[in-house]
């Protein structure tokens, strides 16, 4: 038996929060067209946000506040650093140089890079089907962007390395901060891991950059204003509602829906292809995912 519920509330929430969290992908490629940096973009995101995370953290105590250490708090500057500020970074950067869609289906194997740095670091066993399940995602990666790598675009092997660059910090972060999260409750430990992601990207502009934030199109900034409340601010919060009310396994299943929002969405709005093989390979992807997944719900029941 499961030991979380699957509440219809909880399912709204996720898949809410999964397609507003794939929405941004589409929103940093229409910025693109603006020619703003990848830097500036990130910093717009994060600095729309920090106003509201600081709020939210203000409002939200951590939950066993007698159980936290003060290296603890070193920890979630740690965590926020590599899983927000890395991972969003690598994420801008790799988007320049491949579609949203692909950017999306890549860093959906970050399920089974858990599999693998857990098993890496924590010693944690892979079992047979787990491995079945990792083999199957990065058949279904390969068969998605192999297209794409046939395609005369300029730079598209680096875009990939960026993307999985993104998924690689974001699954170091999942695995190292799970002990963290019972201690302060998942809302605080978002906000402050956000927080801490904020300061980083602005940290960043006022060391390496400090170039003029005027004179881009108003467009730009309302992109900004738009791909902080919708694609970051509230998505962080609904899946983390969803994740308290559906375990992290039951979630990662209906997150199986992020490629394929994140597809449909660019073919609307950015008029991107959506082929035959692409269809494919991002069906073998959730597959292998889905796997993963049950594999988990199995261990737990």
């Amino acid at each position: 038996m499961q030991n979380y519920k699957f509440t219809y509330y909880g399912v709204s929430l996720a898949i809410i929060g999964i397609v507003l969290f794939s929405a941004k992908a589409v929103m940093v490629k229409m910025a693109y067209t603006y020619n703003i940096s990848s830097e500036h973009l990130l910093l717009f995101r994060m600095s729309f946000s920090l106003p509201f995370y600081v709020l939210i953290s203000f409002f939200n105590k951590p939950s066993k506040p007698a159980s936290i250490k003060k290296t603890d708090y070193l920890w979630i500057i740690f965590f926020g650093f590599i899983g927000y500020y890395l991972a969003s970074y690598f994420d801008f950067l790799g988007l320049q140089y491949i579609k949203a869609g692909l950017e999306r289906i890549i860093l959906f194997v970050y399920p089974t890079l858990v599999l693998i740095i857990s098993r890496i670091f924590l010693k944690k066993i892979i079992t047979k089907k787990q491995l079945i399940a990792i083999l199957i995602t990065y058949i279904g990666v390969v068969i998605t962007f192999w297209g794409e790598l046939q395609v005369n675009v300029p730079n598209v092997e680096l875009g990939i390395l960026l993307i999985f660059l993104s998924a690689l910090t974001y699954a170091t972060y999942l695995v190292g901060s799970g002990w963290l999260i019972p201690k302060f409750g998942v809302v605080t430990f978002t906000s402050y891991a956000m927080i801490v992601s904020c300061l980083c990207i602005i940290i960043q502009y006022i060391v390496f950059d400090r170039a003029s934030l005027i004179g881009y199109p108003i467009e730009v900034y309302i992109l900004g204003a738009i791909m902080a409340i919708f694609s970051t601010i509230i998505p962080s919060y609904l899946v983390s509602a969803a994740i308290a009310r559906l375990g992290a396994s039951n979630f990662s299943i209906i997150a199986s829906l992020g490629p394929i929002s994140t597809i449909l969405l660019a073919y609307f709005i950015l008029n991107e292809s959506f082929s035959t093989i692409q269809v494919l390979g991002t069906m073998i992807v959730l597959v292998g995912v889905f796997s993963v997944t049950i594999q988990k719900n199995k261990n737990k029941g």
